[in-house]
C-alpha cells in the first residue's frame, strides 16, 4: 500500500515532461562537447578495445 501517491506523483511529472515545451540551446550544447579534453578526464580511445593488433598480442601466443 501507499503506492498510489508515489503513482500520480511520476504520472505528472511524466505528462508535464511529454507535454511541455523546453527550450534547447543546441549551440550551447555543441560549445560544451567540442571543448571538453582529455585533462577533464575524456579520453579518445576505447578503453574496452580488444582489437587483435594491441601491444600485448605478443604475450597472448
Amino acid at each position: 500500500m501507499g503506492r498510489g501517491r508515489a503513482k500520480a506523483k511520476q504520472t505528472k511529472v511524466a505528462r508535464e515532461l511529454k507535454y511541455s515545451s523546453h527550450h534547447t540551446d543546441f549551440d550551447a550544447l555543441q560549445r560544451e562537447l567540442s571543448n571538453s579534453s582529455p585533462e577533464e578526464g575524456h579520453q579518445d580511445s576505447d578503453p574496452y578495445d580488444d582489437s587483435p593488433d594491441d601491444e600485448y598480442d605478443d604475450y597472448r601466443r
